[in-house]
């Protein structure tokens, strides 16, 4: 009976999932690779969508601000477009040797004996590619993805160009953010589509959300995660902890290794005690 009550207690961590952001949060922004991403959105947008260089930056602005991202802001003002050609025109170029393997982290992750899964905005290509780089492949249980979230967009024959919502005249009118266009595409910092995610993944209410981007902390922050901002050791609104480095992880959260270690204690003497009594 002592060793059931015991158990059940081990059973019952303060959390039982981690769920980590990718880009910029499980390698550094060091790597060049966000600003390469930057470039190949502005590229296609000109290339593929026929947008007039001149405009492209404040439209990028404008886009991301409003959607979290540049692409789910294009599909909300009226463009059309393949979602994996898109994936592969902007990820497809990427440096990936600027992502060096983290031998540490991978220590790090692997002590930490607790459910961990990915949940990125970026496509799975993109994201099994980034973490082989990272030697990290085998740390995580799953990845929630652009995929995971967002059914393929159906390009369909149209004799007339789309009609394009003119974001940047609206707010030069003085027009608000609440009429804007909605998009069909989920990522983060959506509530939506990251209570979408914690529904896809079966996860409960105890985990830990690790992001680099303070709007995504704070959206976590706003379902009930406990956060981590990643990339600064100052903390935000809505951020519980902030680390300057992933690798920090233990600094900031003692108690993710002090449940572990307690678990091992406990099971260890029940094992011992099972023996003694089997030999005595």
């Amino acid at each position: 009976m002592e060793f059931d009550e015991r158990c059940l207690k081990v059973q019952e961590p303060k959390f039982d999932c981690l769920l980590f952001d990718l880009d910029d949060t499980l390698y550094p922004l060091s790597s060049g690779i966000s600003s390469h991403v930057k470039t190949n959105i502005e590229a296609y947008m000109i290339e593929k969508l026929g947008i007039d260089e001149s405009k492209i930056e404040n439209l990028g602005n404008l886009l991301y601000k409003n959607y979290g991202t540049t692409m789910a802001g294009l599909r909300a003002i009226g463009y059309n477009f393949d979602y994996d050609e898109y994936h592969s025109f902007v990820h497809g170029r990427l440096p990936y040797d600027n992502i060096k393997p983290d031998p540490v982290l991978k220590q790090i992750l692997k002590n930490m004996r607790i459910r961990k899964l990915i949940f990125t905005n970026g496509d799975m290509i993109h994201a099994v590619r980034a973490l082989k780089r990272l030697g990290l492949e085998d740390c995580f249980e799953g990845i929630i993805c652009f995929e995971t979230l967002n059914p393929p967009c159906l390009l369909t024959p149209c004799d007339q160009a789309p009609e394009i919502f003119d974001i940047a005249g609206h707010f030069a009118g003085l027009g608000s953010a609440d009429d804007l266009p909605r998009t069909p595409v989920l990522c983060k910092p959506n509530v939506g589509a990251m209570e979408a995610a914690l529904r896809i993944a079966n996860v409960n209410p105890y985990k830990i959300f690790f992001d680099d981007s303070v709007r995504n902390i704070q959206a976590g922050k706003r379902i009930g995660l406990h956060t981590v901002l990643v990339g600064t050791s100052q903390r935000v609104k809505g951020a519980d902890h902030a680390l300057e480095s992933i690798h920090n992880i233990r600094e900031a959260l003692p108690e993710l290794w002090e449940e572990a270690e307690k678990a091992e204690d406990v099971l260890y003497a029940d094992r011992v005690a099972i023996e003694t009594s089997v030999t005595a």
